[in-house]
């Protein structure tokens, strides 16, 4: 069972914008850091921006200035905004939680960003 499902991924040209959705299943969502994590082709996952409860936020350096990071504990979803955006910004895009203390992590299916004209 997926406790995690990401929506809002599609096809942008380089420059553009789009806005990524992740909602949680369960109503723990506030004690959990929520994450978005992204994979090319051949590439390793990396960390794209990271979120905690209390709203501190956490970037990779390639997207500090164009990607924000926020959440709704009310609706226990977490976005990421993506602005002009780059061709090598193409990948599948995963929300990412991860418990306070535990070692309890869940992962999205992914969703499909492609940046291309």
């Amino acid at each position: 069972q997926r406790q995690l499902v990401e929506s809002g991924g599609g096809l942008v040209q380089p420059g553009g914008s789009l806005r990524l959705s992740c909602t949680a299943s369960r109503s723990i969502f506030s004690i959990y850091t929520m994450g978005w994590y992204r994979q090319a082709p051949g590439k390793e996952r990396e960390l794209v921006a990271a979120i905690t409860g209390g709203g501190s936020t956490n970037y990779a350096d390639f997207v500090k200035g164009r990607f924000t990071i926020s959440r709704d504990n009310a609706k226990n979803t977490v976005y990421l905004q993506m602005n002009s955006l780059k061709p090598e910004d193409t990948a599948v895009y995963y929300c990412n939680g991860k418990h306070n203390r535990l070692s309890l992590e869940y992962w999205g299916q992914g969703t499909q960003v492609t940046v291309s004209s």
